[in-house]
């Protein structure tokens, strides 16, 4: 898993934010031959690592939420609690700790939690825009070679 969740997540390498989010692209679309090249590029094990980061940063700030006053209740304990439950099934999980399974768990989330609208390739290009904006930020020497 990530880094500890409790803590701000460090920002990802841009080419591993894009590499992550070619893959969710890629199987959103039902592109399997491109999911399998960027899987076979990057390595099964490193993209899946990316996915898991990928999901930390989505899932977490979605779910961490405390908004009763400014306090915690009962429900962002809760809600927490789910956020970091999808990210043990993603690291450990028997059918959703494989790339494929990561990956389409990323785009259910998107599209059942974070559209309003049904656009979720706009979602995910926002995600990943948000992503590669922090890791070019964290990361400036990127900025000439992404």
């Amino acid at each position: 898993m990530p880094e500890t969740i409790t803590m701000p997540l460090a920002p990802m390498e841009p080419n591993d934010v894009a590499d992550a989010f070619a893959y969710i692209r890629a199987r959103f679309v039902g592109d399997i031959d491109t999911a399998g090249a960027i899987a076979d590029d990057v390595g099964p094990e490193q993209l899946h690592q990316l996915l898991v980061d990928v999901a930390a940063r989505v899932f977490i700030p979605v779910t961490a939420v405390d908004d009763h006053d400014g306090e915690p209740c009962a429900h962002s304990f809760l809600a927490a609690a789910l956020g970091r439950l999808l990210l043990e099934l993603l690291c450990h999980g028997v059918c959703l700790g494989g790339l494929p399974g990561a990956a389409d768990t990323i785009t259910r989330f998107t599209e059942n939690i974070l559209t309003e609208d049904g656009d979720v390739a706009g979602v995910l290009r926002q995600l990943e825009a948000a992503g590669m904006k922090q890791a070019m930020d964290a990361h400036p020497a990127h900025r000439t070679t992404v």
